[in-house]
C-alpha cells in the first residue's frame, strides 16, 4: 500500500505512466501552480491519471478534482484530503 501522503513525485510518476509527457514540458520543474492544460494534459489524460490514483491509493476522486483548469497542487491537495478522510474512517 502506498504511503498516507500523496506527493508531487507520486503525481509526476502517475502522469507519465498514464499519459506520457509533452516534449516541451519539464515535469521535473516547478509545476505545482501550472494548469494541467498548459502542461499538455487534457481531460482524457486526467481521467486516466485519476483512475490510476484511485486504484493505487484506494480513494475516490470527484470529477471536479480532474479538471484541466486545475493545477498539480490542486490535485495533490484533493488526493491528500481523501487520504485523510479514509484514514480517519479506518481509525
Amino acid at each position: 500500500m502506498p504511503s498516507n501522503q500523496f506527493t508531487l513525485d507520486d503525481l509526476r510518476r502517475i502522469l507519465i505512466e498514464a499519459a506520457g509527457t509533452e516534449e516541451n514540458v519539464d515535469l521535473a520543474g516547478d509545476i505545482l501552480d501550472t494548469r494541467f492544460a498548459v502542461l499538455g494534459y487534457e481531460s482524457l489524460a486526467l481521467l486516466e491519471t485519476g483512475g490510476r490514483i484511485e486504484r493505487e491509493y484506494g480513494i475516490v476522486l470527484d470529477d471536479d478534482d480532474l479538471s484541466d483548469e486545475l493545477t498539480p497542487g490542486d490535485l495533490i491537495d484533493a488526493v491528500n484530503a481523501r487520504l485523510s478522510q479514509a484514514g480517519a474512517q479506518a481509525a
